[in-house]
């Protein structure tokens, strides 16, 4: 039997419109890595942070741009598992598809940590256990994800809006402090605060190559828009236009965030477990202002939560129905909602609630230490897909691409090389980028032994589905087609 790529985006809605996808983009891009975990990379990298954000940031956009390529080319809900399917085959798939998994699930922990330290901002709240908190954003999440795409799409749109609207008020707020001279916190403000203070590098540059993988952790989610493409009703006319779009975002959320930050307080002024723009409003004395800021980037953890059930549930019905995930995570409920990967997911995000229990203090670092392994592999496997896409177009089967990505092949390898960089950073971050290199083999271990104990079965081919004949082409094997 064989399986046509189409599969993963069978029965869903099209129900994400230009506005929703547009925001998607925004909300991939701009996150907790940004709203929270900015604190701890300037209080261990200082000004070096913005360096740091515009390299990641640049490689983030090829890879967005290499996404693209696979996406005007077959627009699909299964991303880039279908993707690695079609062009690497079933296992390249099945590991991509598994490691996205458990990027999401680590980053959902370090989301709902999040929520719950944002919450005990509010002294009214300091009582209350880290974990409550924890619990019930879940619950809020879950059940706006199964309500339909539709409302995840709205969601979304006003989470990422709030976001936005966010952080322009601040970037302008701050640069009329920063233009007028006016002091912050008892300080001076201006660029002397990074010249006085040890300059870009104060603990030096291996300190700020150290900064990589909580930096590669914030831009988790830029992939997103890939998910997105097969609910959308007019994919690729949206879809490049979006991406476009997230380069002069990062250069101006995150690497002018983080400038103007350093400018405005001296980053020895910011820590790990505050956010910075909690921190710089507090230091301005505005009435209540740190109140709202820590509003919004509780907003921006619970969409990130959010974005990540729509994702693995997406990515897992992918896989089950390629035959490489138990065959529950296929389900649908009657809003076109894959309910059992959303299902699937919460209950390992319980595991979070509980670390929020257990281990209080040390659960958002350990969320985003083994996400991070996931976001690479993930990345790693929409280059290696893009390049065999491209050679299938440099030996006439495939027509080229519309939307192309710059310098690629050229480009698409030199990306490939700088996340093995990353991964050679992370072993020298100890204790925790050591601790998730060195736990990389046993998850690859538990990948292997997952492989061969699903059982030998064809992909599943849904009733209503008639492949179409652009795609009975290029139609998958099944695994039992493939052993024979």
């Amino acid at each position: 039997m064989t399986n046509s790529p189409s599969l993963s985006s069978e029965g869903y809605k099209k129900n994400l419109g230009r506005r929703q996808i547009q925001m998607i983009a925004v909300g991939g891009a701009i996150g907790t890595g940004l709203f929270l975990g900015a604190g701890s990379r300037l209080e261990s990298g200082g000004p070096s942070l913005a360096l740091v954000y515009a390299v990641c940031g640049f490689f983030g956009f090829l890879i967005l741009r290499a996404l693209g390529e696979l996406v005007m080319h077959r627009p699909s809900s299964g991303s880039f598992v279908s993707y690695a399917q079609e062009f690497l085959g079933e296992k390249a798939a099945y590991v991509a598809g598994w490691t996205s998994f458990l990027n999401w699930v680590m980053t959902g922990i370090a989301d709902i940590t999040a929520v719950a330290l944002y919450m005990q901002f509010w002294s009214s709240f300091s009582s209350v256990p880290q974990w409550v908190f924890a619990l019930l954003a879940l619950c809020l999440v879950t059940g706006m994800n199964l309500l339909g795409v539709k409302y995840f799409g709205e969601m979304e749109f006003w989470f990422s809006l709030i976001k936005v609207v966010a952080l322009v008020l601040f970037l302008v707020v701050g640069t009329i402090i920063l233009a007028s001279g006016m002091p912050v916190g008892g300080h001076d403000t201006g660029f002397h605060l990074i010249t006085e203070n040890g300059g870009f590098f104060p603990h030096g540059l291996f300190a700020a190559l150290a900064l990589t993988q909580g930096v590669v952790f914030a831009y988790s989610g830029i992939e997103l828009i890939g998910t997105a493409a097969g609910e959308c009703a007019d994919a690729r006319t949206v879809i490049p236009r979006a991406i476009n779009s997230v380069i002069w975002r990062i250069a101006i959320f995150y690497v002018g965030s983080v400038v103007l930050l350093v400018c405005l307080l001296p980053w020895k002024a910011y820590h790990a477990g505050t956010s910075p723009f909690v921190t710089f409003f507090n230091a301005l004395g505005v009435p209540y202002a740190d109140s709202v800021m820590n509003l919004v980037v509780l907003t921006a953890a619970l969409s990130s939560l959010n974005s990540g059930l729509y994702s693995t549930s997406r990515v897992m019905r992918a896989m089950a129905l390629g035959g490489a995930a138990p065959s529950f995570l296929a389900a649908m409920n009657r809003q076109s909602v894959p309910y059992g990967g959303i299902l699937l997911t919460v209950s390992l995000y319980l595991v979070g609630v509980a670390l929020n229990y257990v281990v209080p203090q040390q659960v958002f670092e350990i969320g985003i230490s083994f996400a991070a392994i996931g976001i690479i592999v993930t990345w790693s496997m929409i280059l290696l897909s893009q390049i065999a896409y491209r050679r299938a177009v440099g030996r006439g089967e495939l027509p080229p691409p519309t939307f192309r990505m710059p310098g690629a092949p050229f480009t698409s390898w030199l990306t490939l090389a700088f996340l093995a960089g990353v991964v050679v950073l992370m072993a020298f971050d100890y204790p925790a980028g050591t601790w998730t290199v060195g736990a990389t083999p046993v998850i690859m271990l538990l990948l292997v032994i997952g492989w061969y104990r699903i059982p030998k079965k064809p992909p599943m081919l849904m009733p209503e589905t008639v492949p179409s004949a652009e795609l009975t082409d290029r139609v998958l094997p099944s695994r039992t087609a493939s052993s024979k």
